[in-house]
């Protein structure tokens, strides 16, 4: 299937490592251009010169603060300057789990704040920024990067999750006239390059191996296996093309499975 990506610009905050580089990768392999950002400039231009050393694409390095509404602007202005313009804005900067995620008691005020400046609002600015620029060409992608906690309890920082649900469909009725699309992919447990470490790490506490670790991990989705980062890119890519004009507004679970309750 031609996805009709080959000239598209994309934006992937949070394109450093882990879902936002595999994302870029994807983006990239199917003929688009694509800025990644965060706020650290050294892993940013080591993941940009690996994935146009394996794409052929033009893959560029700018460090922005998402929290930060200048920052964002000035990513915006600098990709439209760079490149030509903006078709597709993957929203994917946060703290990977959340900020506050042990008991009420523990819980601190700032962190949480942080943890919604940071997942929510700045996936608005980021959203802000870019739709005069789709609005103009009449057309865009904007795909924001959520996480399964927003559809379960027990961490109190799932709640910028669910609150992402709520401003993607929002969105989604405000810029569709415009030939924008706005989706919401949900990763669950994903094989990033922390899991590697982590799970040799969990492994060494319990005296057991990291492949009983990464076993048991298994165990908790329908399909019996963890998610690779790529997975997550392959589902962006999709949603980012042509084909998936008329997808808009939705969140999609991409965790295997995880989560036992039928959606309607």
């Amino acid at each position: 299937m031609d996805l009709e990506l080959t000239g598209k610009v994309a934006i992937v905050t949070g394109g450093s490592k882990g879902i936002g580089k595999a994302i870029a990768h994807e983006l990239a392999r199917e003929g688009v251009d694509v800025v990644i950002c965060s706020r650290s400039r050294e892993p940013l231009e080591v993941a940009a010169k690996e994935v146009a050393q394996a794409t052929g694409r033009r893959v560029l390095p700018m460090v922005a603060d998402t929290t930060d509404w200048s920052s964002v602007e000035q990513l915006v202005q600098s990709t439209v300057a760079a490149l030509g313009r903006v078709d597709i804005l993957v929203n994917n900067a946060s703290t990977p789990g959340g900020l506050v995620r042990g008991a009420l008691a523990d819980a601190k005020e700032d962190e949480l704040l942080d943890d919604i400046n940071t997942k929510v609002v700045g996936y608005f600015r980021c959203a802000k920024a870019v739709a005069p620029h789709m609005q103009q060409q009449q057309w865009g992608r904007i795909i924001n990067i959520g996480g399964l906690s927003g559809r379960r309890t027990g961490v109190i920082s799932g709640l910028r999750n669910a609150a992402i649900v709520h401003l993607t469909k929002t969105l989604a009725d405000q810029l569709g006239a415009h030939g924008i699309t706005v989706n919401l992919i949900h990763p669950g447990t994903t094989r990033t390059e922390r899991s590697g470490p982590m799970y040799a790490e969990q492994a060494q506490r319990e005296g057991v191996s990291s492949e009983a670790i990464e076993h048991r991990v298994a165990q908790r989705n329908a399909i019996q296996r963890i998610v690779d980062a790529q997975e997550i890119g392959y589902a962006v890519t999709f949603l980012a093309s042509s084909k998936a004009g008329a997808i808009t507004g939705v969140a999609i679970d991409a965790s295997g499975g995880s989560i036992p309750v039928v959606f309607q």
